[in-house]
């Protein structure tokens, strides 16, 4: 059952904040990088995308106790409404900031500007429903349908969080950038602060060696 919904758009601390779910026992944690772990996953996560089967978001998300970035993030409202038990955490950053990591990544891998990476998801077993989801979710319902126009994809970001801001209770939201560290993260979630330091994941220039690799563990 989830306990944790992260409704923030990937690049925005998404990785580190699964590492860091991890760490508090707030685990397994649904990633992107799941997908890839797991293709069997990627038919369900395609069809809920695209309304073929709405509900289908829930058979991938068996036995995890958290969730962060896409595909999930998709479906933030259908998650906080069907367990409405679990907080939900909103990562942020600087809009302008966010565009210019998602052009130079996830935009950049879409558009095919990283050959080595082109490869590796044309050999993609599930590269097929990847693309489903791809133009359905991550395109479609994130980014009404387009990604070629920076003022309208950082419209779509601020709009998102805007209304995540809106709809969720503000007992059950923390707004969160990887930054705060530990502190506002742990009070949120009710357990003590590790004596470790809070992590930092899948920067940009890593981006190329994380994708479609399988999580650790």
């Amino acid at each position: 059952m989830l306990r944790v919904i992260g409704a923030g758009f990937g690049r925005t601390g998404t990785m580190t904040l699964k590492t860091a779910l991890g760490m508090l026992g707030f685990a397994p944690c649904y990633h992107f990088t799941e997908v890839f772990a797991h293709p069997e996953h990627l038919p369900h996560w395609a069809a809920a995308a695209d309304g073929r089967e709405p509900g289908a978001w829930r058979v991938p998300l068996h036995g995890y106790a958290a969730t962060t970035d896409w595909p999930g993030v998709v479906f933030w409202r259908e998650m906080s409404e069907a367990f409405p038990d679990a907080k939900v955490i909103l990562t942020i950053r600087d809009a302008a900031e966010w565009y210019e990591s998602m052009r130079n990544t996830v935009f950049a891998a879409i558009g095919g500007r990283f050959p080595e990476t082109a490869e590796r998801f044309r050999a993609f077993e599930a590269a097929e429903h990847l693309a489903a989801f791809r133009e359905a979710g991550l395109i479609g319902r994130s980014f009404a349908g387009r990604i070629d126009d920076r003022d309208h994809v950082i419209a779509c970001y601020e709009r998102h969080n805007d209304e995540v801001r809106r709809t969720v209770a503000a007992d059950r939201l923390l707004v969160f950038r990887v930054e705060d560290g530990w502190a506002p993260l742990c009070a949120f979630l009710g357990v003590p602060v590790p004596d470790r330091s809070f992590p930092r994941s899948n920067a940009r220039e890593d981006f190329r060696s994380t994708v479609l690799r399988a999580p650790a563990g």
